[in-house]
């Protein structure tokens, strides 16, 4: 028998989001209800509503939860009611080719529930990442969830469901940072800010935050960078190319004349990611966690690209396997050692948002978080 609930649905592009009843169905034999009791506001929600990523109206929006296990389909094993888990939208399959060469952080078949959730009159959802979490109560496939210590705070967990595991991910996954290097980051949002505070917990010992907002770099300090840089106060040629641009100046004049170890462009433009090409040092490696439109361009010299060696990678949900990193830095932020509650800025209603949206654009928040 379908369960009614309230969630947040976005019915056309640039429309403002409406708490709407929504129709959960019993799950398929796979598939969980979990009880959301928080989600947090992603940036990829935004980018749904206003058709940035496809125009398969309407959608459930949120994504990145938390919640308990409410109801479970006759062959589902991986979890069981009452479990505490964290949503991802990577469940892995085990038999895309990427799983099979043992690369499941890259899998490209992903499972997803089986039925869909609808509004009143039938109308199917489309949900966010194949989760939609901005509801009372979702359905999901068993490998969506993932159990870590129910004694973690819904509302900062939840947050690794999506943005800080991206940010963070960038970082010590694919940037690979080792302990005494160097590191720079591009963009202090929410990702961005992640990616510092991931840098210090993999060992870095400078790590340069670069952002257009003092306000965002003074708060960069908290989580971990020895030095920030704000672009616009600089000066200088702003027709610069290479290494001969202010910022790209100043991230070498702070490590000696030398670029960094890593750099991660958390903002996803071809500015950034030119900058970050050329901040980095002689066979160092740039991390592109920032999502870019599909309009964007790039132009890089060629000779430059083979000349400065390393790597340039894309980071793709921070390449986390759920199962492993989830219960780890849930486990380390019990323990006080990584700052997970600090990415938590403000604790809304489900009608509130659309001005969580409005705070977003404006940058005066890392995460408005939901709780149910």
């Amino acid at each position: 028998m379908d369960t009614t609930v309230k969630g947040v649905i976005a019915r056309g592009k640039g429309a403002e989001v409406e708490l709407v009843d929504v129709m959960v169905p019993d799950p398929g034999p796979n598939d969980v209800i979990v009880a959301v009791q928080a989600c947090g506001v992603c940036h990829t929600d935004l980018a749904y509503r206003d058709g940035g990523i496809s125009d398969d109206y309407p959608f459930l929006l949120g994504h990145e939860a938390a919640g308990v296990v409410e109801t479970v389909g006759e062959n589902v094993s991986h979890v069981a009611v009452g479990d505490f888990v964290v949503l991802n939208w990577r469940a892995v399959c085990g038999e895309c080719r990427a799983c099979k060469k043992g690369e499941p952080k890259y899998c490209f078949a992903t499972f997803n529930a089986s039925r869909k959730m609808t509004l009143t009159d039938g109308t199917e959802l489309e949900p966010a990442l194949g989760i939609g979490a901005f509801i009372e109560k979702t359905l999901i496939h068993e490998g969506q969830c993932t159990k870590v210590d129910p004694s973690a705070d819904p509302a900062a967990v939840g947050l690794l469901g999506c943005g800080v595991m991206a940010g963070l991910g960038a970082a010590v996954n694919t940037g690979e940072i080792k302990r005494g290097e160097s590191v720079a980051v591009i963009g202090c949002g929410g990702v961005g800010m992640a990616a510092v505070a991931g840098a210090k917990l993999a060992g870095a010992t400078r790590i340069i935050a670069v952002d257009l907002s003092d306000e965002k770099l003074e708060r960069a300090k908290d989580f971990g960078a020895t030095h920030t840089i704000n672009p616009s106060a600089l000066g200088g040629d702003a027709s610069a190319t290479g290494e001969d641009q202010p910022v790209v100046q100043a991230v070498h004049e702070i490590l000696g004349g030398v670029g960094a170890d890593v750099v991660v462009d958390a903002v996803g433009l071809p500015g950034t990611f030119t900058q970050a090409f050329y901040m980095r040092d002689l066979a160092g490696r740039v991390v592109l966690v920032g999502v870019p439109t599909p309009e964007m361009r790039l132009e890089l010299p060629l000779a430059d690209v083979f000349g400065r060696g390393g790597a340039t990678k894309s980071s793709w949900y921070g390449d986390c396997l759920p199962e492993r990193d989830f219960p780890l830095y849930t486990d380390l932020y019990l323990q006080g050692r990584f700052p997970l509650g600090d990415f938590v800025d403000e604790r809304i209603s489900i009608d509130a948002v659309e001005d969580a949206f409005t705070k977003m654009k404006q940058g005066s928040v890392l995460r408005s978080v939901v709780e149910l």
